[in-house]
Formats: C-alpha cells, structure tokens, sequence
C-alpha cells in the first residue's frame, strides 16, 4: 500500500513536469526561405502587447509616472506625468514595431516626435537611448516599466452571504 510520501512525490514529479511543458517555449519550424530573425520576433511579438507601468527618472522632477498600453494590432497607448512638476498627463499614441536589434521595440509617435526605444524582457520594458542603446548612469536600474498581470485575469465573484 503506497504511504502518503510516495503519493505526495509522485503527485509532486507530476506537476513539475505539467508545469515545465506549460512555461517552454515554442519553437517556430524555420524553412530556407525564412528569415530567423524575423521568426524570433514573430515569436516575441505575442508577449508584447499589454499595459506597463513605472516610475522613470527626471532630471527636474522626482519622476515620470509611465503607463504604456501596446495593443495587439501593433498600436499603442503612452500616459506620462511628470510628477512633483506638473498635474497634467501627456497622452502620446502611435505605432509599435520590432527593432533592428534582437529583443527590442521602437515607438513611433504619430505626431512626428523621435521613436522611443525599448529592450524586451520577460513582462518587462526597459527603455533605451535615442540610438537604442541601454542608458548607463547613476540610475541605470530606474528605466524598467513592468508588466501589469491583473488586467490580463479575468475577475473572480465572491459570494458573501
């Protein structure tokens, strides 16, 4: 008769391995004509869209509140306020595509501003130069917006009685 322990460790062995299929990375068949990197980014692309928050550093202020909405259909949404220096938002819209380098994105407004410049990372964003580079200074770690999960779960009722 199998004792509690073996139970527990099989039921165990089995949601681990339930659970490494569900996180793995699907893998896009390649054929002659196709280009890898535009099958890396075709794969990428279906974890981008999505509402990110942060807090960014300012110069002349104590930070930028950032929401940045990146629809499916390859449009997005920028709301940032410029906090302890101004109550008013600045809504900016536009259109998104993959960068020229691997794991980035570039923002391009539709009022003609400069394309923002973004490096992918697992529900992450973090934002780059104007040459797409990474931002090196004092603060380096503060250009990260994140992924926000709870508008991705659908709502659950409770019942109180």
């Amino acid at each position: 008769m199998p004792t509690f322990t073996s139970y527990l460790k099989r039921s165990l062995t089995v949601m681990l391995l339930l659970g490494s299929c569900a996180v793995a990375p699907y893998t896009l068949a390649e054929t002659p004509e196709s280009d890898p990197h535009q099958a890396h980014h075709a794969q990428e692309s279906m974890d981008w869209p999505g509402v990110y928050y942060g807090f960014l550093p300012c110069a002349d202020c104590k930070g930028i509140k950032t929401m940045l909405a990146l629809n499916k259909n390859n449009t997005y949404l920028l709301i940032s306020q410029y906090v302890g220096k101004s109550e008013r938002e600045i809504v900016e819209k536009g259109r998104f595509a993959p960068g020229e380098k691997a794991d980035t994105l570039v923002l391009t407004p539709r009022n003609g501003a400069e394309p923002r410049h973004y490096s992918v990372g697992v529900d992450t964003l973090v934002q780059l130069d104007n040459n797409g580079n990474h931002i090196i200074n004092a603060v380096s770690d503060r250009y990260t917006l994140r992924k926000n999960e709870m508008a991705q779960q659908a709502p659950q009722s409770s019942s109180h009685h």
